[in-house]
């Protein structure tokens, strides 16, 4: 779908779109951003992630994680995402915490990363701990591919996958395998949001059986956002303002029930506290009611994961909502 912005729309602050503050619910997702070492560095990435960076958490916000992860039973998914996750200090020992404490586990994993020295043995590790891989494929053609994050991304990622089927991803239910789409970073101002989720899903199922006799679970979809290197790619093409605008004029006021931001709280490597990991990224820290920034060391002390009542939006936003809506976990309306 294609879709030219009016010029004449003007783009409403996110909070006076949706008339209300939205509200914090119960939190039942701790989203770890491990770190900004990747072997990778795609050019949709938001988290400018790559192999030059070395941030990454520390033993001791490690260990703070952990005990979160053993103190509270609300607690159900533990996301652990990057950069590479799987490259950043503390990586297996967030794994186990959460696999000995019951929690599911998603790793958010490029899937390359199966090649670099050292990790050649995440497929086990991932399958005797029941992870569920969650694996950037923004197309079923490798040049599509490719093209977004480097040459021979795709062959190796497809490599991957076949490693992963191999141990029972995509067939054993314990072991489930999600692709993730999302468009190419666009080049002129005829923008796009992902194709409906179930049909490209179908296409993608097709495709990769047939070519290479592969099996996953879901396909989802996610809008390219305004932040990040892709923010670094608009401005550059002076279409920034423009693409927000097309977010906003595609805004879908049923996406909100289900925005990932309500029940999750996300978590930096120096220990500090955001509502998203895309908030993260823009340096929008999650707050308390009083204003406070918030870090883990204060959840543990207020023995509560619940210190914030209201999420902080900003005009990114716009991106989880327009259309049939995108969060990490992919499609919401």
């Amino acid at each position: 779908m294609l879709i030219t912005p009016s010029a004449a729309l003007e783009l409403l602050p996110f909070d006076r779109a949706i008339n209300q503050p939205l509200a914090k619910q119960l939190v039942r997702v701790l989203q770890i951003n491990l770190g900004k070492r990747c072997n990778l560095a795609c050019s949709h990435c938001h988290v400018e992630a790559g192999p030059h960076r070395t941030e990454e958490l520390t033993p001791e916000i490690t260990q703070q994680l952990i005990d979160i992860i053993q103190q509270f039973p609300q607690l159900e998914t533990v996301d652990l995402t990057g950069g590479a996750p799987e490259m950043n200090y503390g990586f297996r020992e967030l794994v186990a915490a959460a696999f000995d404490n019951q929690k599911s586990i998603i790793v958010r994993s490029n899937l390359t990363i199966f090649f670099v020295e050292g990790f050649e043995d995440l497929p086990d590790f991932f399958a005797q701990h029941d992870v569920r891989v969650v694996a950037s494929l923004p197309c079923y053609l490798a040049e599509n591919v490719d093209r977004q994050r480097g040459s021979g991304v795709f062959d190796r990622s497809i490599e991957a996958i076949q490693r992963l089927n191999q141990l029972g991803y995509g067939q054993d239910p314990a072991l489930q395998l999600d692709l993730v789409y999302n468009p190419p970073v666009p080049r002129d101002r005829s923008f796009s949001l992902p194709p409906a989720q179930s049909s490209l899903e179908q296409a993608y199922r097709q495709r990769l059986k047939a070519d290479h006799n592969i099996d996953f679970n879901h396909l989802l979809t996610i809008t390219n956002l305004p932040i990040g290197r892709t923010k670094l790619a608009l401005r550059q093409r002076n279409l920034e303002e423009d693409y927000c605008q097309f977010l906003a004029s595609n805004f879908n006021a049923q996406t909100l029930a289900g925005l990932m931001c309500l029940n999750q709280l996300s978590v930096d490597y120096r220990g500090y506290l955001y509502d998203c990991d895309f908030n993260q990224m823009e340096d929008i820290p999650a707050r308390s009611p009083d204003g406070k920034m918030l870090t883990l060391a204060d959840l543990l002390a207020a023995n509560s994961l619940d210190l914030v009542t209201t999420v902080q939006t900003d005009r990114h936003c716009y991106g989880c909502t327009a259309g049939s809506g995108s969060s990490c976990g992919g499609a919401i309306a």
